[in-house]
């Protein structure tokens, strides 16, 4: 877990380095394409980084589901947050 807790936090920190490298492009009047580009990269991070969390978390909920009587609700929440991740 703290491996990947730590995985996480570095790709967090290369967005944030990623959106000021945009900022500073912007106020350079950076050409609208590069800028484009960067914003493209920085979605997709920041995609990736919701899928590893959301994996997380659906093992935890699936396997608590599994040793609970109340699966419905997990698999309800499960369902809930995926559909949220894909909007």
């Amino acid at each position: 877990m703290d491996e990947m807790r730590q995985n996480l936090i570095t790709r967090l920190k290369k967005i944030e380095g990623q959106v000021r490298g945009v900022q500073r492009m912007i106020e350079e009047e950076a050409d609208c394409g590069e800028i484009l580009n960067q914003i493209a990269a920085i979605k997709s991070a920041v995609s990736s980084v919701g899928i590893l969390i959301f994996e997380n978390h659906a093992h935890e909920c699936i396997y608590q589901a599994v040793q609970e009587e109340n699966k419905e609700d997990s698999f309800k929440e499960v369902i809930k947050l995926l559909s949220k991740l894909i909007k």
